[in-house]
């Protein structure tokens, strides 16, 4: 299981990934999520994965090897796409290959073929975008009326992302907000675990401003677990009990 999660607001974007790929008893296994592919002034593309390893990580290698485009006879590669639309498109055509490739096999060991994408950045002469990507192939768009996108183990952080983010939230409040539903998903869902790589994009500047893995030491973080907690305690405290039955005031 995995907990990743996209907020595209209006001075930019955060991207958030555990790291987790198993956590039984005995074999706990980390793996880096997200994938972020840089030309400073140029282009910004980050990727966060949710399913199957191999999958994913064949897809991420197709798209930044090259794929021939079916249309055009060009082999196209996410340092060369030039839009994002350009890019998600790669991505969902990568999708559809390694299923041509690899689906026949997991078929035959009743393997599903499950991977989901969140690709967000931007490139010079074009806007700030994030789409998902399905194991499909096709895809959806963030827009300010929805300004997140998740994948993975998505219910228990969905809730803090639905009441605290707008499109018109500060890009750092984002990562805050971000950051504390990766804490909700992570204490109720032990697939989901550190460390935690982040990525924060101001809007039109085609670079990493935040590119970061935060770890059990991390004190900012550490902190934030502690201050969410007590504040949660503090506000069920403050609201009235309710006014039924043998405990009613």
């Amino acid at each position: 299981m995995t907990y990743c999660c996209g907020v595209l607001v209006r001075e930019g974007l955060v991207m958030i990934a555990d790291t987790r790929t198993n956590a039984g008893l005995d074999d706990i296994s980390t793996f880096r999520k997200l994938h972020n592919l840089s030309e400073p002034g140029e282009r910004l593309i980050s990727i966060a994965s949710a399913g199957n390893l191999s999958i994913t990580q064949s897809v991420v290698s197709l798209a930044s090897e090259g794929l021939e485009n079916p249309e055009t006879g060009v082999v196209e590669r996410l340092s060369d796409v030039g839009s994002m639309f350009k890019a998600a498109q790669l991505l969902g055509r990568c999708i559809r290959k390694v299923r041509d490739i690899e689906g026949a096999a997991l078929d035959r060991m009743d393997i599903a073929f499950k991977i989901t994408l969140l690709v967000g950045g931007q490139i010079r002469g074009d806007r700030l975008r994030l789409f998902m990507l399905y194991s499909a192939g096709n895809f959806i768009e963030c827009t300010p009326d929805a300004p997140f996108l998740q994948i993975g183990e998505h219910k228990y952080g969905k809730p803090i992302l639905d009441r605290a983010v707008t499109f018109d939230t500060e890009l750092y409040d984002a990562l805050k907000i971000g950051l504390i539903s990766m804490d909700s998903t992570m204490r109720s869902n032990l697939g989901v675990g550190m460390p935690i790589d982040v990525l924060v994009m101001r809007r039109d500047a085609q670079l990493a401003e935040v590119d970061h893995r935060i770890d059990s030491s991390d004190a900012y973080f550490r902190d934030l677990r502690d201050r969410w907690s007590s504040a949660l305690r503090a506000a069920h405290i403050a609201i009235p009990k309710p006014p039924y039955g043998a405990g009613a005031p």
